[in-house]
């Protein structure tokens, strides 16, 4: 048993408080016989060879972690009643893939201290260095928190970066954002005011606008910001609201800072001494963002797609995603172009860091919306996990309309049909996808100057799903073919001539030619030769209607082939 001498307290942060600040998916509770709620002293490594000294109470109050043990391992049952013979509050025991035997849980429920299991891709160091920092952090910070209602930061997980910046909004009476070094924006509060356009065109970027970092660095702000412990005032101007704002320090190391903004109403009296406190309780959590968020934020991605892709292990992934199984969701897929349309007319190269850009204010965008929404990202897509209300049949409804506001981007989001329970978002996210495609097809028939974002829910567009559909499984056939169209098609390639774009238009346009000549920006006595000529050179004869089906489900296959496979 381990040497370590504890500190005997009697009480101390639970077990439950002590999980509750790491991130999912690390440790899973097998069996707690006397609950979660038992006291935490510390937590050590623990080495089963050690001498035990069965008659000293040496582990009271301890998180043991049995480096070497698997729970499937014939010395585990040993490592468990030795552990509880000590009274350790709990210890954690490496899961291995075939978790734990029959005799270890029961061993487990007849004593005191709780089984816990350490999940793969999660190394002991990463374990102690997290129960560790769950422990300091399980004290509250400010005790000023306390008058803040259920919002206060003793009860936040560690890097809870959004409820601390709500929580220190509500003693501050304005609008708050915490930054890294940056300028970066790491989380904000709510807005109940219209925010003013400094905080708009920061909160829409996730960063403090260049221009004002500048600004800010050239009339010597950012310099008295980090080097002063204490509030340092920006004053109203024409842009922005009157601002407070201070560093975040750990040591001599800057972490990050914290702003306070007037949010339609004077800051509160005691603003300046309310973040002060605020700057000493942020440590954790931007300690942690700094060091695990990135980790965490991965592994709940992961979840994410695992659910989105009908993974067998649907619970623990809701659970490491932050997902409650037994509630209703719809997915929502939104793909983003930055810049303006040529992009996204053309399926041409990914601008990748402008439009990861527009995908962090998507995701913004998504956990304002509603508490629940989580996301995952896919190269140019953002899928969102939207939660429905009770008796909502469309929750991502307001969330698509939020889509189009992203400035100069082009944004083509999709919503999918309600889904039950979890085994239906699959269904939910194919169908979300075959929207943005629809949209995206659709744009693509357009000019390059007209453009601009679409959103749409399934039920909206479902005939045009269905078309998407059979095209799929009619294209590898119609490659195998040959004849009038096919030729058209070569022709139009070959030599740039547009036979199959005068065609498709005339089609689309129901035979109106001044219809499809506006279209064309052509006039019509120039759509009318084309169409001679593709009846001439090719056999494209419009009259025949197998011609006319050929000519349209040929043209539209052809349509997505020159798009690439962005269309899909």
């Amino acid at each position: 048993m381990p040497t370590h001498e504890p500190d005997r307290r009697d009480t101390g942060p639970s077990l439950e408080q002590i999980l509750g600040l790491i991130a999912p998916g690390i440790l899973d509770v097998v069996v707690a016989p006397r609950g979660t709620g038992v006291p935490v002293t510390d937590v050590v490594l623990h080495d089963p060879g050690e001498e035990r000294d069965d008659n000293a109470r040496v582990a009271s109050g301890l998180i043991l972690l049995a480096v070497g043990v698997e729970v499937a391992s014939p010395e585990a049952i040993d490592v468990l009643r030795d552990a509880d013979r000590a009274g350790a509050a709990a210890v954690v025991m490496r899961r291995g893939s075939r978790g734990p035997r029959a005799a270890l849980v029961e061993a487990a429920g007849q004593g005191r201290t709780a089984l816990l299991t350490r999940r793969q891709g999660h190394g002991w160091t990463e374990v102690l260095g997290r129960l560790r920092t769950a422990l300091v952090h399980s004290a509250p910070a400010f005790s000023a928190t306390e008058s803040a209602g259920p919002d206060g930061a003793g009860g936040l997980r560690l890097g809870d970066l959004s409820g601390l910046a709500n929580t220190v909004a509500a003693l501050v009476g304005g609008a708050i954002t915490i930054e890294d070094p940056q300028s970066r924006v790491l989380a904000y509060s709510r807005m109940d005011h219209e925010p003013d356009p400094m905080r708009r065109l920061t909160i829409l970027g996730q960063e403090v606008p260049r221009w004002r970092v500048d600004e800010l660095r050239e009339s010597g702000f950012f310099r008295a910001l980090w080097s002063t412990d204490d509030v340092v005032l920006r004053p109203a101007d024409d842009r922005s609201a009157e601002r407070l704002a201070i560093a975040v320090r750990h040591g001599s190391e800057v972490l990050g800072s914290i702003w306070a903004a007037a949010d339609g109403r004077p800051l509160a009296e005691g603003a300046a001494a309310a973040l002060r406190t605020a700057a000493r309780a942020a440590v954790p959590h931007l300690s942690h963002h700094r060091t695990w968020g990135r980790a965490a934020a991965g592994a709940r991605e992961e979840a994410v797609h695992a659910l989105l892709d009908g993974a067998a292990h649907a619970s623990q992934a809701a659970h490491d995603a932050g997902i409650a199984a037994d509630r209703p969701y719809a997915v929502m897929v939104a793909q983003a172009y930055a810049g303006r349309a040529g992009g996204a007319a053309s399926g041409g190269r990914a601008d990748t860091g402008a439009e990861q850009r527009v995908l962090d204010v998507l995701a913004l965008q998504a956990a304002a919306y509603r508490p629940g929404c989580v996301t995952a990202r896919s190269g140019r897509r953002l899928y969102v996990v939207v939660p429905a209300s009770d008796g909502e049949a469309d929750p991502a409804r307001t969330l698509l309309a939020t889509a189009r506001s992203v400035p100069r981007s082009v944004v083509f989001a999709g919503a999918g049909p309600l889904a039950a329970d979890l085994s239906g978002l699959p269904a939910s996210r194919e169908a979300a996808e075959l929207v943005v495609r629809v949209l995206r097809e659709r744009a693509a028939r357009l000019p390059v100057a007209e453009v601009e974002s679409a959103v749409a829910a399934f039920g909206e567009v479902v005939a045009d799903t269905s078309v998407l559909q059979v095209l799929d499984r009619v294209e590898p056939l119609w490659k195998s073919l040959s004849g009038p169209v096919h030729a058209m098609v070569e022709h139009d390639h070959a030599h740039g001539t547009e036979y199959g774009a005068s065609v498709a238009a005339h089609l689309d346009a129901f035979g109106d030619t001044g219809t499809a000549a506006r279209r064309l920006n052509v006039h019509p006595n120039t759509l009318r030769y084309r169409l001679r000529r593709a009846r001439e050179l090719f056999g494209v004869d419009l009259a025949d209607p197998a011609v006319r089906l050929l000519a349209d489900i040929g043209l539209r296959i052809a349509a997505r082939r020159a798009h690439g496979p962005s269309s899909r």
